[in-house]
C-alpha cells in the first residue's frame, strides 16, 4: 500500500516537473533571466537572512521558553512567517491602483493581524489544554 502511494507520488512529481520544465521552456530569453535572478535572489536571501535569522530566533527562544512549549510556539512561529510572507505583497498598498480600486480593496494589514491574532490564541489554547490535561 505504502509503496504504490510512493509509485503514484513520483509519477506524479515527475509530470508536474516536466509541465514545469516545457513551461519555461516556451518563456523568451528575457523572460528566463528574470526567472533565474528571482529564484537565484530568493535562495541567497534564504541562505544568507531568513536561515541565519531563523535558527537565532529559535536558539534564543530555547532558553527563554519552557521545554514543553517549544514545539506550539515554533508552530505559530512558522504559521506568523508564512501568513506575513503571503501578505507582504498587498499589505500598505491600499491605493496602489487608483484607475481600478477592485485590485485592492481589502484591508489586508487588518485582516493579517486578524489571522496572527487566531493563530497565536490557538498556541494559547493548546498550551492551556495541555496543562490542564496533566
Amino acid at each position: 500500500m505504502i509503496t504504490a502511494a510512493r509509485a503514484a507520488l513520483l509519477v506524479t512529481g515527475i509530470g508536474l516537473g516536466w509541465y514545469g520544465i516545457t513551461a519555461l521552456l516556451s518563456f523568451a530569453p528575457a523572460e528566463l533571466l528574470s526567472v533565474v535572478a528571482w529564484f537565484c535572489g530568493g535562495i541567497l536571501l534564504h541562505d544568507a537572512v531568513f536561515a541565519p535569522l531563523s535558527a537565532a530566533i529559535g536558539l534564543g527562544a530555547r532558553r527563554i521558553l519552557p521545554s514543553g512549549w517549544w514545539a506550539t510556539a515554533a508552530c505559530g512561529a512558522v504559521c506568523t512567517v508564512t501568513l506575513t510572507v503571503i501578505a507582504a505583497p498587498v499589505v500598505g498598498r491600499r491605493h496602489a491602483m487608483p484607475d481600478n480600486p477592485t485590485v485592492l480593496d481589502r484591508a489586508y494589514l487588518l485582516n493579517l493581524t486578524a489571522a496572527l491574532v487566531v493563530v497565536w490564541s490557538l498556541v494559547v489554547v493548546i498550551l492551556l489544554l495541555r496543562r490542564c490535561l496533566r
